[in-house]
């Protein structure tokens, strides 16, 4: 794996050319107009693998492992802040494993996974353009964690899915939905 320390090339392209263009297409006249990409969060939710309100040890271990594999830091467990009897949930069950990338282990992550992982998902047509959010925020969701090329699908017991959702600060949806075009991120293209 790469050293966290190390730019990578999408980091030096959106605080180049990609942030010039932003800039030139929305008439953003200061640079700290310019949007900027402040964190990215990974989360499973485990809710469903509960049994008896009691997580499984290999479940919990396969999810830990998945997502620190994938991001390169320790995930959180978070639990549930109250009873929800129509979902079989109570306050204080574990319901999800997260974990939130900035600086430099955002950069790199966000370049595997549009670089490696997207091109992996099967019968990959491109990703929605609408997931946006009013503060320009994009999420999506993988189906199952062998998209990373890092996850040896040997070792694993069950397959599961992960939320992404990529943060902005200062930004709106289409201005979102340019900078990610430009790093490379794979829309669906309208059609011509």
């Amino acid at each position: 794996m790469v050293a966290q320390s190390e730019r990578t090339p999408m980091q030096v392209a959106f605080e180049g050319d990609v942030r010039t263009k932003l800039m030139k297409e929305f008439g953003l006249q200061n640079v700290h107009q310019a949007p900027n990409l402040s964190k990215i969060v990974l989360n499973c939710g485990v809710g469903r693998f509960l049994e008896n309100q009691k997580l499984k040890p290999d479940i919990r271990d396969t999810v830990f492992s998945t997502l620190t594999t994938v991001s390169g830091q320790q995930p959180i467990l978070i639990k549930a802040r109250r009873s929800v009897s129509n979902f079989k949930v109570r306050e204080g069950a574990p319901s999800a494993v997260m974990v939130t990338l900035r600086r430099d282990r955002m950069w790199h992550f966000l370049s595997r996974l549009v670089h490696l992982a997207i091109p992996r998902i099967k019968d990959f047509r491109g990703l929605k353009d609408s997931s946006f959010d009013r503060a320009g925020c994009y999420s999506m969701g993988l189906t199952e964690q062998a998209v990373f090329p890092e996850i040896n699908m040997a070792n694993v017991t069950f397959t599961h899915g992960m939320h992404i959702n990529i943060v902005f600060e200062k930004s709106t949806p289409d201005i979102s939905r340019f900078a990610l075009r430009e790093l490379g991120m794979p829309f669906v293209r309208p059609n011509a």
